[in-house]
Parts: C-alpha cells; sequence; structure tokens
C-alpha cells in the first residue's frame, strides 16, 4: 500500500464461525465518524444575570471528549441482547433500547451529551449549573462567533454564540474546552489504522505521522482562536479575565501499548473479542508518539493563551480497550469501576450501539473526568496532569503539576 510499510506475513487464520466479514469490518472502520453535548436552555431563562449574579455555573464546550459521547456503557461486553450484561445504560427491557435515558434529546441530532459527561459528574465545586454545549464531532469552526467564521453543526449555533446566552443567565465561574483532535482528523487515523490492520496487513503509523505534522500547526493556531472566541463573548457579556477560569484540555489514550494489550496480534481476538483492531507498532505509536504530540501542543496553546492546562494523556492508563489490567463484562464479571474498561471499543457491526461510541472514554472514564476537573477545582492556578490509582474507581483520580 502507497505511503504504508507492509507488515508481516499475514497472522490471520481462516475466520472464526460467527465473526463478521472481513469486508464488513473494513467498510464499518472506513464509516467510523468524526470524533467526537446544547443544553442551551440550561439556564438561560428570561432573567438577565450579570458577574457575581445569577446561578453560578460551570461551562464546558467542545468534541466528543467532553460532551460524553459512549456516556452509554458501563464498560465493554461480547453479549449482544438484553442489557448486554449490565454495560448497556440505554437498556429499557427485552430487546428495547432507549439512547436518550443518557443522551438526552442529543440521542437524536449525534451530539451525545450524555448524564456522565464531565461538567455533569464534577462534585464538590458550588456551581448551581453544570452546562455541557459540547457536541460530538464539533471541530474549531463549530466553537467560533458565526461573526467571525463560526459555523452552525447538527442543527445548532456555533457554540460561542450559545455561550453568550448562558453568559447572560448566569454567573459562569469556570469554562472548560476540549477541541482539535477532529481538525486533525483523528478518527479518520483511527480508522485508518483498524483498516490496515483488518484489511491490509500493513502499518498506518507510517503514513500517518506526516500527515498529523502537516496540519498540526494550523489546528493549534485555530485552538487559540477558539479560546480567544470565548474570551471575546465572556468580555462581551461583561466578565473581567480574572472573573472566571478558562481551562483547556487534552486527550487520553483510548488504546494501550503493545505490551499492556491482552490479546496476541496474531488471529482475530482483537477484532472479534477484544475491539482493538490495531498492529503493536500502531499502538505503541499512537500510546507514546500520537496523544503525547497532540497533548504537548496544546499545552503550548494554553500557556501562550493564559488558560490552566489539563493534561488527561494518562487518565486511561491501565484502563483502556484491551488492556491486560482491565477486563471484559460478563456474566460471571459484572460491570466495575475498579475493574472494567473505561473506554468503549471498536464495535464496527454495530451490533451494540453506534459506531461513533467507539474509542471514547465511557461512563467510567466519564466519571474519571470529572472527577479530575473536580480536583483541578480546587487548584485556582496552574496546569496538572490526571491520572488514575490502579484497581481504584473514579474515586482514585489524582493530579500532578505539569511542568
Amino acid at each position: 500500500m502507497t505511503g504504508s510499510r507492509t507488515a508481516s506475513t499475514s497472522p490471520f487464520p481462516h475466520r472464526r464461525p460467527g465473526a463478521a466479514p472481513r469486508r464488513r469490518l473494513a467498510a464499518a472502520a472506513l464509516a467510523l465518524p468524526l470524533l467526537a453535548g446544547s443544553v442551551l436552555a440550561a439556564g438561560s431563562g428570561s432573567a438577565v444575570a450579570s458577574p457575581g449574579s445569577g446561578p453560578t455555573a460551570i461551562v464546558s464546550m467542545g468534541d466528543s471528549y467532553i460532551s460524553g459521547e459512549a456516556g452509554r456503557w458501563k464498560g465493554n461486553s461480547l453479549t449482544n441482547s438484553g442489557s448486554r450484561d449490565g454495560t448497556d445504560r440505554a437498556w429499557v427491557s427485552g430487546s428495547t433500547y432507549d439512547p436518550s435515558r443518557v443522551y438526552g434529546t442529543t440521542a437524536a441530532n449525534g451530539c451525545h451529551r450524555s448524564d456522565s459527561a464531565e461538567v455533569k459528574s464534577t462534585t464538590g465545586t458550588g456551581a448551581q449549573a453544570l452546562i455541557n454545549l459540547a457536541c460530538s464531532g464539533a471541530v474549531t469552526d463549530n466553537v467560533f462567533r458565526s461573526s467571525n467564521g463560526g459555523v452552525s453543526y447538527k442543527g445548532e449555533a456555533p457554540q460561542a454564540d450559545q455561550l453568550a446566552a448562558v453568559a447572560a443567565a448566569n454567573d459562569v465561574k469556570a469554562v472548560t474546552l476540549s477541541i482539535g483532535g477532529n481538525d486533525l482528523g483523528f478518527a479518520d487515523i483511527i480508522a485508518k489504522c483498524a483498516k490496515d490492520y483488518i484489511v491490509w496487513y500493513s502499518y498506518c503509523h507510517d503514513d500517518q505521522q506526516p500527515v498529523v505534522d502537516s496540519k498540526i500547526d494550523g489546528v493549534m493556531a485555530k485552538v487559540g482562536k477558539a479560546i480567544d472566541e470565548i474570551r471575546a463573548v465572556m468580555s462581551a457579556a461583561g466578565y473581567s479575565s480574572s472573573s472566571y477560569r478558562l481551562i483547556l484540555q487534552s486527550y487520553p489514550s483510548p488504546i494501550p501499548r503493545a505490551a499492556e494489550n491482552r490479546y496476541s496480534e496474531s488471529g482475530w481476538s482483537r477484532v472479534n473479542t477484544g475491539g482493538c483492531p490495531f498492529w503493536n507498532k500502531d499502538a505503541d505509536w499512537a500510546r507514546d508518539s500520537l496523544v503525547p504530540q497532540i497533548a504537548n501542543r496544546l499545552k503550548g496553546v494554553a500557556a501562550a493563551k493564559g488558560a490552566q492546562f489539563l493534561d488527561l494523556r494518562d487518565m486511561l492508563q491501565g484502563r483502556e480497550v484491551c488492556s491486560t489490567s482491565s477486563r471484559l463484562v460478563s456474566s460471571t464479571v459484572p460491570a466495575s469501576g475498579a475493574s472494567s474498561e473505561w473506554a468503549r471499543w471498536i464495535d464496527s457491526s454495530e451490533s451494540q450501539g453506534k459506531v461513533q461510541e467507539s474509542m471514547h472514554p465511557n461512563h467510567y472514564g466519564q466519571l474519571a473526568q470529572g472527577r479530575c476537573l473536580s480536583l483541578l477545582w480546587a487548584q485556582p492556578t496552574g496546569s496538572f496532569t490526571c491520572r488514575n490509582t490502579a484497581g481504584s474507581d473514579a474515586s482514585g483520580m489524582y493530579l500532578s503539576p505539569v511542568s
């Protein structure tokens, strides 16, 4: 394949009985949507507040990693019926599922703002309103004000315009932003790597790294503009820069290093059992090169723009899809925030839910992100990285200063 080094001799035996056809897996991998919450009505009543008055609020903005994509799932299970061994929070009864039980009205437009999304999972902040404007699949253009190049998305106004209404009706104390991954084509990279494993038996990292390198400067400039847009909205609403906190966060890796994958690189177990169809070298690249590269650049943007930085690159360490330190849920292994995976696997056949939920922090991961934000709330200045404690649920999250 052009631009991609061919991997060693194909490790795949004949397809196991019941395994999805390779062509369907490839098509689904290519169809992985953009990575991926507007509750404009939340706190936007007729009364107009001013800074220091109205309900105190924390607002989240950006893409799927903060909107709550995949919050439907409490770990991953191979059982495709009923409650999926207790992992499917959208299960009603029998074979009936209602995603709106988790995503509310945004189950329909695909923004997928879950009830356990980061901002919704924060505690101890004293905020009276926790408002999620983020939307799964959003890019930086969807954050900008419409008057300055902003673009509506999934039937919703640009997020900065939504923020203007929220800032007028509430006393906003913090705005947390996750953006840039979709501009870089992170989901396309995942789809390419999965297809290279399933179909072409070739690596993706050697042709995808130049793509990232060619885009990243422009993307980071747009992330900086998104911060400027938020500042402009808040200033127009009467807020001084010191009256609220602006937090920029990075992305966690949903897949483990090769040495930490519980499934062999050979055979179909990473596809049919684990939901992590990646070569070892590609997994190592994603975990220890791509995710850190993005995090380090976002850290630089935060510093340049006077924002706090929340580094989440290691948040899912040991809790990733296929990690040796986590387990699938089954009829004998219950869902648990202490032992289950904290990210959604790739369900390319959509036998459970939507493929757009793939490779995102799930319900447990979102509770962990909410705990990270809660801990950062107690740190009025400085930038921090957030990690988990092995064998613990989200209560074990802790911060370390970023140098």
